[in-house]
Formats: C-alpha cells, structure tokens, sequence
C-alpha cells in the first residue's frame, strides 16, 4: 500500500537535512507523545507534562529551531514546517506548545527585544528551560486587535499594566509573558511580565473540549508595574504582534496536515483490518471513494505548505500567501478528520483511535491565529484591494 503523502512520489522535493528533521521529529512523537496522549486529553496536560515536554523539545533543537543564534538552530522554513507536521500528528496541542514558544514568544523577542532582553530570556527558552506565551487575543477582541482595551501608562521610569487576555496557550506554566497593550500615546507596545510580578495572574482554563493536550489560560493584570527595560523597543504598532502571528500561521500550515495525515493513516489501517459483509471495509467502492478524495486533498495541501515553505526560505512570502494556506489547509484537514470518522463507525468516537481528538483539535486551529472567514477577507483585499473588514 502506498503512504498517503506519497501518492505523487515529493519526497525528493525535500533535502536530506529536512528528510533527517522531519524523521527525528516522527521517532520524537512516536516514542514520547503517542504512547501518553489519550491520557493527557482525557484529563489535561499537566503542568509537569508540559515542562518535561519542553525540556525534551529544547534538546532536539525544536524551540525556536528557525531563529538563529542565541542556542536557536537556525533552520530554514520547510525545515520547522516539517516538524510543525511531526509534532500535530502526534497532537495539536503537542505543536502549539512548540509553535506558541518559538513563533510567538520568542520570536517577538528575537525580532523586537534588545540585545539584553534576547541575552536574558532566548537561550533558556530555547533549551526548554525556560517557557513563553503570548497575550494578544482578549475576550471581547479576539479578530480585530486594534480594539484591545489592555492598556499600559507611565509612571515616573515605570509602566504600569491593566486589562485581560484570553485563550493564552502556556499561560499558566510560563515564566515570561509578551503582552501587547495599548499605551497614552495610542501606541501599541509589547511588553515581557515574568510570572509572579506583583498583580500579575494565569487562571487556567478549564471544561475544554478541544486542545485537551494543551494548557490554555487567561492572562490578568491589575497593576502591573514593569520597568521600562520589560519593553520590547524595536515595534511600537500592532505590526509587532501581527507579524508574530504571521510566523504561528506559517507552522498551522504544515501542522494540520499532521492531523490529517494521522486520521488518514488510522482510517485506511482500519479500513483493511474491519470486516463487513465477509470482506474489508475498504473493499467497498464508497469507503475507497472516501479515501482517495482525502489522500488528493492531503497531497494538495502538502504541495500548496511546500511551496509557501521555499517562498519563505526566499525571503518573498507575502501574509496572503499565508492566509491562503491557512485556510485551504486547516478547513481540508478538519473535512478530513470528520470524513475519517464515518470510515471507523462508533470506533471513531473512542480515544483508542485519533480521529475524532484530532477533530475536536482542528476546531480549535481552525479559529486560532485567525478565523477562516479573517483569512477569507485578507485573500479577498489582496484580489480587489479593497478592505472589507468591519
């Protein structure tokens, strides 16, 4: 049987170097997430979880593996997708962990910190010893950020932080924080809260039925007085924090289909395994259907995530470009998964087979670092050039 990936033989598209990363990735999560994920989603990644996670992650070079310098390994872009790919077929929350650190936290760092501020926090968290969030998203403005209402004002050296985030990935298990607020002169400025500053808190997020595997938190900050060194001084305008979720979406393009690629696999094993009417399920005429609709779906998108990956690589990709890979992937991944549910029946509803955690996942990613319709109207200005939001 041919894997599904490899219906139109892209392999050799890839370098050995990726081939190897993509590889090493594939044995991580085979040896140290699959064995242990329908526990962890079944009750919540625990806070010790998490940390040994990220530990194990930083000693394969995966935090902030496509930054370079300050113990981050400098790869290219295909290379992250790849792992991206790796680590959500393995669990959507295993690579938020991954991405939310590398992409959002310490890319922000890494792109507007100063030299003490990069010297002070990346290369512990890049070792994993150290973990980051990202508090952009607010409960009553999550796609249109301009209307934040966390602000940070002046006081004498000091700024002092007042409002709520929400959605936060890592928020309650990280050491540092990057929020993004508003301030006097409507200038919108990141700033670096280390856990435990005075009026500074992370509820954890409870009663989640998608990213179980994942610990997801709110940010709260009443009076929160930062030195003026706790700025990040190269961005003042919400092009720091968009740009940041450039880099997360660019990772949720190659990661959905891990997802996918995992129900997939999980459907076709069960297909040729499941007798029905005294042969295999997948010697029906609709169940293959079923199957080869998803597989052309799934090599599209593995195409569309690579060609993007060697624009990036070029230094030529454009954020509808990203756009366009966000939405075609997440929203063919997720028809994947539920698609896949129907080939294993009942079955599929169990933790004993991944299709329908990673269902429930893909809800979740589909609205993340922007919702489909978002994207939707990003392609669309691009095409007329007209701006259609609000």
């Amino acid at each position: 049987m041919t894997s599904p990936l490899e219906l139109l033989s892209v392999d050799h598209l890839l370098s050995e170097e990726e081939r190897d990363l993509r590889d090493a990735v594939a044995h991580f999560v085979d040896d140290r997430v699959r064995p242990s994920i329908a526990d962890w989603y079944e009750s919540g990644l625990s806070t010790s979880a998490v940390r040994e996670l990220a530990l194990e992650a930083g000693k394969l070079g995966l935090l902030g593996m496509h930054l370079t310098g300050y113990g981050c390994a400098g790869t290219n872009a295909v290379s992250y997708g790849l792992a991206c790919m790796e680590l959500e077929a393995g669990d959507s929350g295993v690579r938020s962990l991954v991405s939310v650190q590398g992409s959002l936290a310490m890319f922000a760092i890494w792109k507007f910190g100063s030299e003490e501020q990069k010297q002070q926090w990346l290369p512990r968290m890049a070792a994993g010893e150290l973990i980051g969030c990202f508090g952009l998203t607010e409960p009553d403005f999550g796609s249109n950020p301009a209307g934040m209402r966390t602000r940070a004002r002046r006081d004498g050296d000091d700024w002092v932080l007042d409002g709520t985030k929400m959605w936060i990935t890592n928020g309650s298990v990280a050491d540092v924080a990057v929020v993004w607020a508003r301030c006097d002169d409507t200038k919108v400025r990141g700033f670096l809260v280390p856990a435990g500053t005075p009026g500074f808190s992370a509820p954890k997020i409870g009663k989640k039925l998608s990213l179980r595997a994942s610990v997801t938190s709110e940010l709260v900050l009443e009076g929160v007085r930062l030195p003026s060194s706790a700025v990040l001084p190269e961005v003042s305008s919400l092009r720091g924090p968009l740009s940041c979720l450039n880099e997360a979406r660019f990772g949720i393009v190659f990661g959905a289909l891990g997802a996918a690629r995992d129900c997939l696999a999980s459907a076709i094993d069960y297909a040729t395994t499941r007798e029905v009417f005294d042969k295999p399920l997948a010697a029906f005429q609709l169940t293959q259907a079923k199957l080869a609709d998803m597989a052309l779906e799934l090599q599209k998108g593995y195409l569309l995530a690579l060609h993007l990956g060697r624009l990036k690589d070029d230094g030529t990709l454009r954020p509808e470009q990203v756009s366009l890979g966000k939405l075609n992937n997440v929203r063919e991944a997720l028809a994947i998964a539920r698609e896949c549910r129907t080939i294993l029946g009942a079955n599929g509803i169990t933790l004993e087979y991944p299709v329908l955690r990673h269902a429930n996942n893909l809800e979740s990613v589909l609205t993340y670092e922007g919702t489909s319709e978002v994207h939707q109207l990003v392609i669309g200005q691009a095409l007329t050039g007209q701006n259609a939001f609000g």
